[in-house]
């Protein structure tokens, strides 16, 4: 595997895992699920990850399908993606203004509201992945890659959600609230890099990458 695609999936995982957050999803899932059976928990678990891929490869192969349709330019959309994430990762930073998204309403289904959205595909997870594809940047097999890259890490968040009580009784809810602050910084870091790439004066240049 060469350095350059190295680096493009190491990025695409951190970004991608970083905007679901599968760690804050795993608590979330716990707190809502308690009171359902282990076969229920299992079966919300699956549906709400498949409802969710499904959400996020539309966002893929549409989403600048649609934005370029309305006139939305890519520096235009590389700033106004870079703002959503940063402010999606100071929520993940500080804490969200609504800690708890709140019970679904009854006849609701929980597997879509809130797990499937916003919790899993979110605007910032729908954001990145339509940053990460673009279309006139990557080639057919990188956005490929990127795609895989993003049903690895949707089977590793249904994978943490079934382990749900073991995760969080290893970590324990202040580790997760450590782990997914840790993901904010981060996730707020890759912002401002991609900011910076849109006026021009950032390292993490996706035309760099390709001109190598």
């Amino acid at each position: 595997m060469s350095p350059l695609l190295l680096e493009k999936i190491s990025k695409d995982f951190a970004t991608i895992w970083t905007t679901i957050d599968p760690i804050g999803n795993v608590a979330l899932f716990a707190g809502l699920t308690a009171s359902l059976t282990r076969t229920e928990r299992r079966r919300t678990a699956l549906r709400a990850s498949l409802y969710a891929a499904v959400i996020l490869v539309v966002a893929v192969v549409a989403g600048q399908i649609i934005l370029d349709a309305i006139g939305i330019r890519l520096h235009s959309l590389k700033v106004a993606g870079g703002i959503i994430l940063f402010l999606f990762g100071l929520q993940m930073l500080f804490g969200r203004a609504d800690a708890n998204p709140g019970s679904p309403e009854a006849g609701r289904d929980l597997a879509v509201f809130p797990l499937a959205v916003p919790s899993i595909a979110g605007p910032g997870a729908m954001m990145a992945v339509i940053l990460l594809t673009d279309n006139d940047v990557y080639t057919v097999p990188q956005q490929a890659q990127t795609g895989v890259v993003l049903l690895v890490v949707l089977l590793l968040n249904y994978i943490l959600l079934l382990l749900s009580d073991l995760v969080l009784r290893v970590i324990g809810r202040e580790g997760a609230a450590i782990l997914v602050r840790v993901m904010g910084v981060i996730l707020a870091s890759l912002a401002v890099e991609i900011v910076l790439t849109a006026l021009g004066v950032g390292s993490w240049a996706p035309v760099q990458l390709l001109n190598r």
